[in-house]
């Protein structure tokens, strides 16, 4: 089972916060500690989830040396968040398309606030479901 390391913190007038140094922009926050944990646990889930069903890689987790010795991580105190074992493993390919056809997919991916690689995942998915 893989691990990512969360840091907790917490201010006198605050509740307790959890970020995750290896997913920039993911936090959460509980009223315990085991509130915060659990959170954290939920925030961690979601968010691999969004990046499998982006199309996107899941990052190796840091060890917890490696993200101690940033000083800026030092203030908080380090828990470890397990990641579920069954998020699916994204696997990179190689496609080949007509560039208009690409440029397309570019286009509406970035209206639309896809990825490239979330638009065709989702585009397939779409295309699976309604063939079933």
């Amino acid at each position: 089972m893989r691990h990512f390391v969360g840091l907790v913190y917490k201010d006198a007038d605050s509740d307790f916060g959890v970020s995750f140094p290896d997913l920039p922009g993911v936090a959460t926050a509980g009223t315990t500690l085991d509130d915060a944990r659990v959170m954290a646990e939920e925030a961690l889930d979601l968010h691999l989830e969004g990046l499998a069903e982006d199309g996107e890689a899941i990052p190796e987790p840091s060890s917890l040396e490696e993200i101690m010795s940033d000083p800026a991580n030092r203030s908080g105190v380090a828990i470890l968040v397990s990641v579920k074992d069954d998020q699916p493993k994204v696997v990179r390919v190689n496609v080949t398309l007509p560039g208009d056809v690409l440029e397309q997919i570019d286009k509406y991916a970035e209206a639309h606030g896809y990825t490239r690689s979330g638009l065709l995942t989702q585009a397939a998915k779409k295309l699976i479901t309604e063939a079933a």
